[in-house]
């Protein structure tokens, strides 16, 4: 069975933080790439962080350094933390996986959410 759980989702002042988290199972968890994606209100689902098992991590521009992504092993789970949040971070976020690309993130693949193997339901952020 191949999950992604999201969780740690809820409402903040701007300026205030939010640490997202996505327990996997073990499959998805040896995928080679594993991200975060958004979906705001009246957009397309878009790519926030992405880890690759490689080692190397990438960011969308508008994270501005504002948001850190993580693998915690021993927990089997991503993070995203994200500190000063604006209203314009409000949206669903997404944790999202795939084991074909052979360790990395390709960016082609980044800006489509839907080439992602695995999925999981989201968790929803307001920020006000």
């Amino acid at each position: 069975d191949v999950q992604l759980v999201e969780s740690g989702g809820g409402s903040v002042q701007a300026g205030g933080s939010l640490r997202l988290s996505c327990a996997a199972t073990p499959v998805a968890f040896k995928s080679g790439c594993m991200a975060w994606f958004r979906q705001t209100p009246g957009q397309e689902r878009e790519w926030v962080a992405a880890l690759a098992s490689e080692g190397n991590t990438n960011y969308a521009d508008f994270v501005g350094g504002r948001s850190t992504i993580a693998k915690d092993n021993a927990n089997r789970s991503l993070s995203l933390q994200m500190n000063s949040l604006k209203p314009e971070d409000t949206g669903m976020y997404y944790c999202q996986a795939d084991p074909t690309w052979g360790g990395r993130c390709p960016s082609q693949y980044l800006r489509v959410w839907a080439a992602f193997a695995y999925r999981g339901q989201g968790t929803q952020v307001t920020v006000s």
